[in-house]
């Protein structure tokens, strides 16, 4: 969402002609001249040009403050961080308390994820300027990458304060509750923020609120969302995957396939999502087909669900030792996957092996693991008889 040329630094004048006194000498004009012709061509994206006009200005100052921050934000721009934190600092180091140099220093570590460096540069930087909503929101998010749900959401609430709409904010505000799973939360601020730019609304916040109701499990709510991103991007992955999960969790197994399917059109090397459409087939009961997508996965690369997947097509199609045979395996693969368990002890019984059913069950207790299923499954066991059926 972010355009760098409206922050502080990349594109911007910062020697600005109506800050000269009325009388300037000519070094000073044309420090001043080479400073609005660096930045003007930083703006164009012409780096190599904006470079030697900043370095012309060192030439006549050598620790110009101008020149240094733009040196810095032209190795920024290219993404080159250390050559920037070398500028910048630079600069700080003859002028301490520049803003622009804090400003770029601490989007620097940012970028390269040290984020309890950026926070401590920018919190520099509030401290000449702590009404700068840019700068706050940068440490809500950085207080947000560092895990820090309080100060992060302190900074967030902060600004809408000042600005009761401001999109950062909201949009923060979205990501740090997600983050710590807090999905109604979440979801009131994304959705105040479509709201808000319901004309022209940015496709991640329709994903991004079909994401909360996916992981509240409310699927038909999620299911608008989702579409109306896929019509503004057909082949956007979040919303061709969101609307496939959603589907998979109504029940509604071949509108799920359907765009698992559109997804590997896209990317067909993806185990991830072969072994999902393997699993949708598998649960309208089309083995074969299963079979395909979950062996297609396992060519690729092992994947445990697709391993899963296929044992659980031994366990569909009565094979019940070959079933338990490959969870037994899947079982010391993830030992603490206690879906292994019910399905191990679903297939004991089925064989009539009630022992054995109670056994594997109390392996899974004795990890010291809360599993309300296996509780249930367990008391279920005990209390039929070898030739009752089981259902649960």
């Amino acid at each position: 969402m972010e355009d760098l040329l409206s922050t502080p630094g990349f594109g911007e004048n910062l020697f600005m002609g109506s800050d000269l006194p009325s009388e300037i000498d000519p070094i000073t004009q044309q420090i001043s001249e080479l400073s609005k012709k660096g930045y003007q061509l930083l703006k164009e994206n012409d780096i190599e040009g904006a470079e030697n006009a900043f370095r012309e200005i060192l030439k006549i100052e050598d620790n110009n403050n101008y020149a240094l921050v733009g040196l810095g934000d032209s190795s920024r721009k290219q993404n080159n961080f250390k050559a920037a934190i070398d500028h910048y600092s630079k600069c700080l180091a003859f002028h301490p308390g520049n803003n622009y140099a804090l400003f770029g220093l601490a989007d620097c570590y940012k970028a390269l994820n040290q984020y309890h460096r950026a926070i401590e540069i920018w919190e520099q930087y509030l401290v000449h300027d702590d009404r700068n909503i840019t700068v706050l929101t940068r440490v809500a998010d950085a207080y947000r990458k560092i895990r820090d749900f309080r100060k992060s959401k302190q900074l967030y609430l902060r600004v809408l304060d000042m600005e009761e709409n401001n999109a950062y904010a909201l949009i923060g505000l979205g990501h740090l509750h997600y983050d710590f799973k807090e999905y109604r939360d979440a979801l009131y601020y994304w959705t105040r923020m479509l709201d808000l730019t319901d004309i022209q609304v940015d496709i991640r916040v329709l994903t991004s609120i079909g994401n909360c109701h996916r992981k509240l499990k409310t699927f038909d709510k999620g299911v608008p969302y989702f579409e109306r991103a896929l019509a503004m991007d057909p082949k956007n992955f979040y919303a061709l995957f969101g609307l496939a999960d959603c589907y998979r969790g109504m029940n509604q197994q071949y509108r799920s396939v359907e765009y698992w399917n559109k997804i590997l059109e896209l990317d067909p090397n993806n185990k991830v999502i072969l072994t999902r459409a393997g699993d949708a087939y598998r649960n309208t009961g089309d083995y074969e087909l299963a079979q395909e997508y979950y062996n297609k996965a396992l060519n690729i690369e092992f994947d445990i669900y697709a391993v899963l997947g296929l044992a659980l097509i031994s366990k569909g199609l009565g094979k019940y030792e070959e079933a338990i045979s490959s969870l037994t395996r899947l079982k010391q693969a993830d030992p603490k996957n206690y879906r292994l368990y019910i399905d191990l002890a679903d297939c004991y019984m089925k064989l009539n092996q009630k022992q054995n059913a109670i056994d594997i069950l109390h392996e899974f207790q004795r990890l010291g693991i809360k599993s309300q299923a296996i509780n249930e499954m367990l008391e279920k066991i005990q209390n039929t008889s070898t030739s009752s059926p089981l259902s649960y």
